[in-house]
């Protein structure tokens, strides 16, 4: 049993088999800390630097940031890699670390930048401050306020063990190598994603193609698949589509379907998922649609459109797609998206997707060449989504698994680089 974290003057808390070269250290004397400037409402404006609250450190920043053009203290400026901490909030969703990246930017109150001391590792620390957030939260809970707090008095109080520098730096090596390959497996997510929606709307809203052809242009693609598109357009009901292309129902295209009763008390933990109008929710033992397919909101949550790679059980809070008639699933899941289904609330108290409106809907029905080719990129780029997000998992819950061992000596670097390197081998292809 291994000792990492305890309480100054706790009789008990002990260390029990605390590593030899390892020291124990008042996480305050670990780092400098500078909290944030306490803005107020009035001094904020639409230019200036952003103002970096915990809820951006959660959800990220995005251009109605709010900004602060006024004079500040160089302390509360934020730098890409700078290290902070959540030291107030709702004990559940704040009370954590994060890294700052991206432009500069100035800290609100409630939010320490953590600058390490001499001999003392930034990566490691973000780790040890990761594995210690339980900590935190227990701690929070003990004060008597509605919001959770950990304050001066708290790091001083609460106990680190620590590793030599060089060890630190190994420890963090090897979570940061798992974390880097998570990241990079979400961005990667990202570009896919972005790439499909872009061909999308360039190929079956914008007729990019066709216009570059009637006007003469290159239309950038290889001839095989520029050959496909045809180079004028003609009237519709929706306005000038390529000439060719036809107008219809959607349910010419595909046919939703309500999905199946299957009370919590009923299910059976397996292998498929299942699927609720906000997603998925939870396994089943059984299936009742076989995959790919794809589901949306009947109830409750609209809009939302999820692709389905294997089997799996749609919620009668969803409706499924139960035919696949000039579509096929990829397709058929990135137009389901652009017809933004949520503006299609027929409830009052609850909102309801009423499908029999969403079949009356006109809908355009590109050349079938087309769409198998759009599909055959689509289908590929949504299948390697699921492998780099099943990874990422796996990732996670490596990292998780080894982040308590390493911290607190359980498990040594050499041990653990090993282990990594087994499991490794093992996910290989």
């Amino acid at each position: 049993m291994s000792g990492i974290i305890s309480t100054v003057g706790d009789p008990l808390a002990q260390w029990v088999d605390a590593p030899g070269e390892w020291r124990e250290t008042p996480l305050w004397g670990l780092a400098d800390y500078v909290n944030g400037r306490a803005f107020k409402p009035a001094e904020f404006s639409a230019c200036g630097l952003p103002v970096v609250k915990i809820t951006e450190l959660k959800y990220g920043m995005s251009d109605s940031t709010t900004r602060f053009s006024g004079e500040y203290d160089k302390r509360y400026l934020l730098k890409d890699g700078d290290l902070l901490f959540a030291w107030s909030g709702n004990p559940e969703t704040s009370l954590d670390t994060f890294w700052w990246r991206g432009e500069s930017a100035l800290l609100n109150q409630h939010i320490f930048r953590v600058m390490p001391r001499t001999g003392i590792d930034k990566e490691w620390l973000y780790y040890l401050f990761k594995f210690l957030r339980p900590t935190f939260i227990r701690t929070a809970r003990d004060k008597a306020t509605s919001m959770g707090h950990v304050k001066v008095t708290d790091l001083k109080r609460l106990v680190a063990c620590v590793p030599p520098l060089r060890e630190q730096r190994a420890i963090a090596h090897i979570l940061g190598t798992l974390d880097d390959k998570i990241e990079l497996n979400r961005r990667m997510n990202e570009t896919l994603e972005a790439m499909a929606r872009a061909i999308f709307k360039s190929w079956f809203v914008d007729f990019d193609p066709v216009r570059a052809k009637a006007e003469g242009r290159d239309p950038g693609l290889p001839k095989t698949i520029a050959d496909l598109f045809p180079d004028r357009f003609v009237d519709s009901e929706l306005g000038e589509i390529p000439a060719g292309w036809e107008v219809g129902r959607l349910d010419s295209v595909l046919v939703l379907q309500r999905g199946f009763d299957l009370p919590a008390t009923k299910r059976t933990s397996g292998q498929y998922p299942v699927l609720a109008a906000s997603g998925p929710h939870g396994t089943h033992n059984e299936f009742m649609v076989r995959g790919p397919g794809l589901t949306t909101g009947r109830s409750g949550v609209l809009g939302k459109v999820f692709y389905v790679h294997n089997d799996f059980w749609p919620l009668n809070t969803s409706l499924w797609v139960k035919e696949f008639r000039r579509s096929k699933p990829a397709y058929a899941f990135h137009l389901l998206r652009a017809l933004d289904l949520g503006l299609f609330n027929a409830g009052s108290a609850v909102p309801t997707l009423n499908r029999n409106h969403v079949h009356d809907l006109p809908t355009l029905l590109p050349a079938t060449p087309i769409v198998d080719v759009f599909e055959e990129f689509a289908a590929s780029a949504l299948a390697n989504q699921k492998h780099n997000a099943d990874e990422s998992q796996t990732l996670s819950a490596l990292r998780d698994t080894l982040l308590p061992k390493l911290i607190s000596g359980e498990l040594r670097v050499g041990d653990a680089e090993r282990f990594v390197g087994r499991h490794a081998a093992e996910a290989a292809p």
